[in-house]
């Protein structure tokens, strides 16, 4: 039987019931197909998962019933802190989605000098919105029950001065410098943009304690990095296994 996950934004209890928004109904009724009494596991981002059952289906909204609380277990114990350049088209969603499959806890799209996406602040703010659909979504097909908060659009500089991160991370793959030897409790990570980032913002975060990093001699896109970042620093300090 196929297991479904899917987020509400609703207070979740046993023995209560709960009807999902348009959003998530459209999505099992027409896309999944549900029928009554199939079962559906819950979350809203506190960490834990609701097994429910599907009670109720009509035009607009599907009803559920909450049957039980469990640990979804599925977060790293390392705090990761990703601030990513943004980047134009589809490649800023791919590189998010991933980096929630990764684990990260939370995301901040940036400005960079090297960033060629340029919105009104309204266009941002539905695309900050946008953006915080893809990760809950990744966390639906993930497993995670915690999800990551997407940011406001931040300055780079301002970004790197602002995190409180006990390890601190920009790739550059002009740099051979690799990670220290003693595990962190948060890493904050800094990505650039298409072009790469530029003389000025790897002054900038050097300027508020970010050390370079390669992670190896190619050079990766900056959709691609973020994901290949999060996994090295997962099986280093967090909870991927790269022996298997």
């Amino acid at each position: 039987m196929r297991q479904i996950r899917i987020y509400s934004d609703s207070a979740l209890e046993c023995d209560r019931q709960v009807v999902l928004d348009e959003l998530g109904s459209n999505h099992l009724a027409r896309v999944l197909r549900v029928r009554v009494d199939d079962p559906v596991t819950l979350f809203n981002g506190d960490g834990f998962d609701y097994l429910a059952t599907i009670t109720g289906i009509s035009k607009r909204s599907v009803t559920l019933t909450v049957n039980a609380q469990t640990n979804a277990a599925a977060e790293s114990p390392l705090y990761t802190e990703l601030g990513l350049a943004l980047s134009k088209g589809e490649r800023f969603d791919w590189a998010i989605q991933k980096a929630t499959e990764m684990g990260v806890t939370r995301i901040t799209p940036l400005l960079s000098e090297r960033v060629e996406v340029k919105l009104p602040g309204d266009r941002m703010a539905k695309k900050q919105q946008h953006w915080q659909q893809v990760v809950i979504s990744a966390c639906e097909q993930s497993g995670r029950a915690v999800v990551p908060q997407v940011q406001p659009v931040m300055a780079l500089a301002e970004w790197c001065h602002q995190t409180d991160a006990d390890c601190k991370l920009m790739l550059h793959h002009h740099q051979p410098a690799g990670l220290q030897a003693d595990a962190p409790q948060r890493v904050a990570l800094l990505i650039g943009p298409e072009g790469g980032l530029s003389a000025n913002d790897i002054a900038q975060a050097g300027n508020a304690g970010f050390a370079a990093w390669r992670i190896g001699p190619r050079v990766m896109r900056t959709e691609t990095a973020p994901a290949v970042a999060l996994a090295v620093l997962g099986a280093r300090w967090g909870d991927l296994n790269d022996l298997g």
